[in-house]
């Protein structure tokens, strides 16, 4: 029965392509079987995913942004899935995808280089439309809001680099309705109670990179603070103690990169001030209950190679459990890891793979001792990843 679900679903999306788009060459949605177990969707727990996003980011300039989908239901992974649905939209998807992120019913995936966030119902990833945002980087939610990170000058290394900004998006209009200016080129953000965090990189200001994380109150929409961290900030995150952990790329030369936690200065004060800084060079983590999941890649000058790490941080003791936490020695068949999502419901781990960055790259799902149950070919610089539920 699966087998002939699999060879309906790839014609169907092969005829679909084709007569939707006579004049331009299309990739078709594809199908494969996982080694998942087919279950009925009423069966999945409330808090348990039935469904993973992957949003590819394609290499600047080719146009090859793309979604997969992983289909926890009926044990498929679908590749290129927003072609199918979305036949007559043109150019597809657009240049370089960013972030991708689930709010309510609808799936927003920031698109960098083609200056917009689009917008798609959750269970169908039909579009419903896009919000145009100037080099726009990454999307969080809060109370019927969107909150957009835009370096918003154009894509170029420039010593005089125009400060970034953030967008407030109304989810319902998809209407931007205000924008404050924060640091230079800002990167992720994160909500925590009445503020929002932004990370700033400065990295279109090379070497004077920027080194803050600005602090907007949501209410006024203004920045009142900027707060010294480390050089090129990149991820910021909050865990459920009402932390913050925020990654410094570095120069990638003589400072290298590092981990900051951020907390309240005592327990009646609304202030956040860095309390420890880890000597751990991390280039993308995940929380997940007290585990800080991470991986590494930094370029080793001496052996003329990229250093790899995978590891794990408990964020009670703030210490390094496991500086890999693949445990099968398959972290061999990782080139150049480039995303990473852990489950909350069964702990299974994703770790993605860019490979060379212009062809097809691999997602990788290993289980929470680190034993890879499989791996299925993706789009074009594998990502960032949204879970679905029911």
């Amino acid at each position: 029965m699966r087998v002939l679900r699999y060879i309906a679903f790839a014609f169907a999306a092969v005829v679909l392509a084709c007569a939707c788009r006579e004049d331009e060459i299309v990739v078709p949605t594809e199908y494969e079987l996982l080694p998942i177990p087919v279950r009925d969707e009423a069966d999945f727990a409330p808090d348990e995913p039935i469904g993973m996003y992957l949003l590819n980011e394609g290499n600047m300039g080719s146009n090859k942004a793309s979604i997969d989908y992983v289909d926890f239901v009926n044990g498929y992974y679908v590749r290129s899935i927003y072609t199918e649905r979305n036949p007559n939209v043109i150019k597809e998807l657009g240049d370089v995808g960013n972030d991708i992120q689930v709010y309510g019913s609808r799936l927003y995936a920031v698109i960098n280089c083609s200056h917009k966030v689009e917008v798609m119902d959750v269970r169908t990833c039909r579009r419903i439309g896009q919000v145009d945002i100037p080099n726009c980087r990454y999307i969080r939610f809060s109370r019927d809001k969107a909150y957009v990170s835009s370096y918003v000058g154009p894509v170029s290394i420039d010593p005089d680099a125009q400060l970034g900004a953030v967008f407030e998006v109304d989810t319902a209009t998809l209407a931007v309705t205000r924008e404050v200016t924060v640091g230079y080129q800002p990167d992720e953000l994160e909500m925590l109670g009445e503020y929002i965090y932004v990370a700033n990189s400065g990295g279109y200001r090379v070497p004077d990179y920027d080194y803050t994380v600005s602090v907007v109150e949501r209410e006024g929409m203004k920045q009142v603070e900027k707060i010294p961290v480390g050089l090129n900030l990149h991820r910021i995150r909050k865990d459920r103690y009402n932390r913050l952990w925020v990654t410094s790329r570095g120069d990638y030369a003589g400072v290298p990169s590092r981990l900051h936690i951020f907390e309240r200065k005592n327990s009646i004060s609304k202030d956040m001030v860095v309390t420890d800084t880890l000597e751990i060079p991390c280039s993308e983590f995940v929380i997940s209950g007290d585990s800080l999941y991470f991986y590494c890649v930094s370029w080793d000058s001496q052996a003329e190679e990229n250093a790899v790490s995978y590891g794990i941080i408990d964020i009670t003791t703030k210490k390094l459990v496991t500086n890999s936490f693949i445990t099968d020695g398959t972290q061999t068949d990782i080139k150049i890891p480039y995303g990473i999502a852990v489950n909350p419901y069964n702990g299974d781990i994703y770790v993605t793979d860019a490979k060379n960055y212009v062809s097809s790259g691999v997602l990788h799902c290993y289980g929470r001792d680190g034993v890879k149950k499989w791996s299925v070919r993706t789009g074009d610089i594998p990502a960032h990843m949204a879970f679905v539920y029911r």
